[in-house]
């Protein structure tokens, strides 16, 4: 099995969710400083947990003309400068709605507040990613 780890990217934080399998579990939030301590902190968060591979969800927009927003360019410049430092493959994963269905998701099973929500919404697209790609093998 290939471990996974998988990040949703945000303005403030930076969730952090991670799979060796088929289930997809939130690994925490990395606190955003600067563009060097954030790939620092995600290149040392791949080793510790010996990721092969690094998912990050893409915040595509709905416009089907246009689904590369300011939001997904500046997330892809991410992924660029990751690539030059991280020896593993780096894959994007649609995102959307994933924060909205880690919230309920937490209010549901009664996590909320125990869980960060960023860290939530990493597992969602890191299962969602693990769920196609298990499709696809079918």
């Amino acid at each position: 099995m290939t471990r996974i780890l998988a990040l949703d990217w945000g303005e403030k934080r930076i969730g952090a969710a991670f799979s060796e399998g088929i289930l997809a579990s939130p690994r925490g939030i990395i606190r955003r400083k600067s563009k060097a301590e954030d790939y620092a902190r995600i290149a040392n968060l791949a080793q510790e947990t010996g990721a092969e591979l690094l998912v990050i969800g893409l915040p595509a927009t709905f416009d089907p003309d246009n689904p590369i927003g300011p939001q997904a360019k500046r997330v892809l410049k991410h992924s660029k400068a990751l690539k030059k430092m991280l020896d593993i493959p780096i894959e994007m994963m649609d995102e959307r709605y994933s924060t909205v269905d880690a919230g309920e998701y937490l209010r549901q099973s009664g996590k909320k507040g125990k869980i960060p929500v960023d860290a939530a919404a990493a597992a969602v697209i890191l299962q969602a990613y693990l769920d196609e790609r298990e499709s696809n093998r079918n």
